[in-house]
């Protein structure tokens, strides 16, 4: 039990407790006065506090009812905004523009959470989660290696992503079965999104991802004829993680 509260494996908790962690993470981020930052899975507050040390107002959005009700009552209103509330069904818009999103993210839901707030990405001025290292590495993985994949190409196709710093297990309670990492995402500015439609660039890549040994031209038959990725520059003949954001991008426009 943490402070009185048994952490909940359906909400995939785990409290991080490590002051030095919790330092760097702060330091990561460099909160100023006047910021509107949201956090995502405050739990019992440790990062919350030093956050609100530099801030005037934080929004938070947890999951757990009894620790929104510790949260309202540790926090005074006009500090603290507490959404009690799925994270995946919530509204950052309201919240207005230039929104610094922070948090260690339940790593059971991190994907469909990050694929969430893309969708915001135009709101965001940045974001800074813990996540599982796996993750981490994924989300930062260069082409041609193991790690890259779906994931890699449909965020950095819309942010800059930086791996941080690892952190064990032992910094949190319970201790999880993996490493976690740090990473700052920053959205990139409009004039970098590339491809002129977004559904059909998801499709290119879900695809040819699905069936990572198979070619392109197996992989997107039916999709994309032979014109088109001789339009795109790309050889029908490679495999999808070989190729690089711009070069899915211009398939997609192809």
């Amino acid at each position: 039990m943490e402070q009185g509260h048994r952490p909940r494996k359906q909400f995939g908790q785990h409290f991080l407790h490590d002051p030095g962690v919790l330092a760097r993470i702060v330091a990561a981020i460099r909160p100023q006065a006047g910021d509107r930052m949201v956090e995502i899975g405050p739990g019992l507050g440790a990062l919350t506090r030093p956050l609100l040390a530099h801030l005037d107002h934080l929004h938070v959005v947890e999951l757990d009812r009894d620790l929104a009700s510790r949260l309202r009552m540790d926090f005074p209103p006009e500090h603290l905004t507490v959404h009690e509330t799925d994270v995946l069904r919530f509204d950052f818009g309201p919240l207005g523009d230039g929104l610094r999103v922070v948090g260690n993210l339940p790593y059971n839901i991190s994907t469909p959470i990050l694929f969430h707030l893309a969708g915001y990405a135009d709101r965001i001025r940045d974001m800074h989660f813990m996540l599982q290292k796996e993750v981490v590495d994924r989300m930062a993985a260069r082409p041609a290696t193991a790690d890259y994949g779906r994931l890699t190409v449909m965020l950095q196709a819309r942010f800059d992503v930086e791996k941080l710093f690892n952190v064990p297990p032992g910094c949190f309670s319970p201790p999880p079965k993996v490493d976690s990492a740090v990473v700052r995402l920053i959205p990139l500015p409009g004039e970098r999104l590339l491809y002129r439609d977004e559904k059909r660039f998801a499709e290119i890549v879900a695809r040819a991802f699905g069936q990572r040994r198979k070619t392109l031209r197996n992989t997107l038959k039916g999709l994309i004829d032979e014109a088109a990725f001789q339009q795109a520059g790309i050889d029908p003949g490679r495999r999808g993680e070989t190729l690089d954001i711009r070069e899915f991008v211009a398939l997609a426009n192809a």
